[in-house]
């Protein structure tokens, strides 16, 4: 079974759903002794197998795959939508946008992914929002997968060791994209733990978990990734370091604002999704901050239509640019040599 001691370089490139993680990404990261990860959220369970299929054919090493697990959506939320979606609505008729009225349950198609993985094993797999039963834990620990949780606070590390899992990615409040906290319920101001910066939540998880642990979150440049390791972490995780690399799937705008100084700082917000996210500062996030109920994935869908045009039309004031703290260290350039100049940097 995968573990991190088999890596070259401590160094892993982030599941980013969405399209950024690509197999073309993970087989650089992997050449360069670090470890690729593909996102599996937001894809059916035929468009994951198919993308690893295709990293299969791309590098023989070790790679891993991130799930998001579903929960069941909080009725008060679900409540809130049509509040929400009502907001919305003149931004939607301003571009002739129609935003879905009904929104169907999401499940990410769980079960066929579990099938699915089952039936043709991957090195390791994440998982993202949630943990998975403990029958469908120890059927993939049957099938030779190692398991990591990311978990954002103490209580969601133990609940990820009493389940046997095989490592914990520590994500810290600097990380772009979705905080993968267990409840979506949990945002910043309400729960102490989640303002916690990284290198003080490894130290607690560390203290209370004997688990190698990945350490994500705002580690965009050699003295970061050396402090992450000297705090105790196993390897680290960086995804917006990777965004503007040749072999990452982001979209041309969000390549620009990446590298345009008009985006000075990011911010968290549910606006996109209804999940508590850090990206970009623009004007959607400025217009809605956290007015968004906390109603996951219907939020998402809600705000889709909205999103795809603005990408289309490469508005990004309307986009979601995720991005973390340390945003302005992405560069431009192959995803391998990216990696290797980053473990020099932290040998500095």
């Amino acid at each position: 079974m995968f573990t991190l001691d088999e890596l070259t370089l401590p160094i892993i490139a982030a599941p980013m759903a969405g399209g950024a993680s690509t197999p073309e990404l993970v087989a650089a990261v992997n050449a360069a002794g670090g470890l690729g990860w593909l996102a599996a959220g937001y894809k059916s369970a035929a468009a994951m197998t198919e993308q690893i299929s295709a990293t299969r054919k791309l590098t023989d090493r070790p790679f891993g795959v991130n799930l998001f697990v579903p929960a069941a959506s909080d009725p008060a939320a679900l409540a809130d939508l049509p509040a929400y979606r009502a907001e919305l609505l003149p931004e939607a008729e301003r571009w002739d946008i129609a935003l879905p009225e009904r929104i169907t349950p999401d499940d990410e198609d769980w079960a066929a992914k579990i099938a699915a993985l089952l039936a043709d094993p991957v090195p390791v797999l994440s998982y993202t929002f949630a943990l998975p039963t403990r029958q469908e834990a120890d059927a993939l620990r049957a099938v030779g997968t190692a398991q990591v949780a990311t978990v954002t606070s103490v209580a969601e590390a133990l609940a990820a060791a009493e389940l046997g899992l095989d490592a914990l990615c520590v994500q810290g409040p600097e990380a772009g994209g979705h905080r993968g906290t267990h409840a979506v319920t949990a945002a910043p101001g309400t729960e102490r733990l989640l303002d916690v910066p990284l290198l003080d939540l490894l130290a607690l998880v560390r203290a209370a978990v004997d688990l190698p642990l990945i350490a994500a979150g705002g580690l965009g440049d050699g003295p970061r990734i050396a402090a992450a390791l000297a705090a105790g972490a196993a390897a680290v995780q960086l995804g917006t370091s990777y965004l503007l690399t040749d072999e990452a799937g982001t979209s041309a705008p969000h390549r620009a604002a990446l590298a345009d100084p008009a985006f000075s700082e990011t911010v968290r917000t549910r606006a996109f999704t209804g999940r508590v996210a850090r990206g970009l500062r623009n004007s959607f996030t400025d217009r809605h901050a956290d007015h968004a109920p906390h109603a996951y994935p219907e939020v998402h869908h809600l705000t889709a239509p909205l999103r795809a045009a603005a990408t289309g039309r490469g508005d990004t004031q309307h986009m979601h640019l995720w991005a973390g703290t340390a945003f302005r260290e992405a560069r431009p350039g192959g995803a391998a040599e990216l990696t290797a100049r980053l473990w020099a940097s932290a040998q500095l």
